[in-house]
């Protein structure tokens, strides 16, 4: 009788610790309803830069993200973009930047550390406010090849996330038309 007790005891413990280890389903949390119905989009060129200019480590010049973001959306086909913010119904602003990497990645390779990094923001054009933004960390190659295919599969990653954000799902209309 003691063990069946002890053994309950150990069962009822275990599962209560497991119970308390599960994550919480959290549900997911209302995608603002502009970017939802959006129709016409202005593409902003945020910026590009790298820190050495006489040895740049991405063909292309400063401006290819935004072309090419540019070029990416307008094959989608999902926005109708628009030459002026006034005439938009969101904004995306695209910017890629390769940012100095210090501490013990101060050691890359090469001696030249860096973060390379795709961020976009889509915001509101009548309020400029933040609606959303993403953030895409392009991998270290060694070889230059490798860098601009780098760079091209990033940024299809910033394309899959609006992709993804935009796309509605069966709950989609709903959520755009509460406040």
């Amino acid at each position: 009788m003691t063990i069946l007790r002890v053994s309950l005891a150990i069962v009822v413990l275990h599962n209560s610790i497991l119970a308390a280890q599960q994550p919480k389903q959290v549900p997911p949390a209302p995608i603002p309803a502009p970017i939802l119905v959006a129709k016409k989009v202005f593409v902003a060129n945020a910026g590009g830069e790298e820190p050495w200019k006489d040895n740049a480590q991405f063909n292309g010049g400063v401006d290819r993200s935004y072309s090419q973001f540019y070029g990416a959306l307008k094959t989608w086909g999902r926005y109708e973009l628009v030459g002026a913010p006034a005439d938009a119904d969101l904004l995306f602003e695209i910017q890629f930047t390769v940012l100095s990497v210090a501490g013990e990645a101060a050691e890359g390779i090469g001696g030249r550390p860096y973060d390379p990094q795709f961020r976009l923001i889509i915001r509101d054009p009548k309020t400029s406010a933040l609606l959303w933004a993403f953030t895409e960390h392009v991998p270290w190659a060694i070889l230059q090849g490798n860098r601009d295919k780098n760079f091209d599969r990033t940024l299809d990653r910033i394309m899959s996330d609006v992709k993804g954000l935009t796309i509605q799902s069966p709950e989609a209309p709903d959520r755009a038309d509460k406040p």
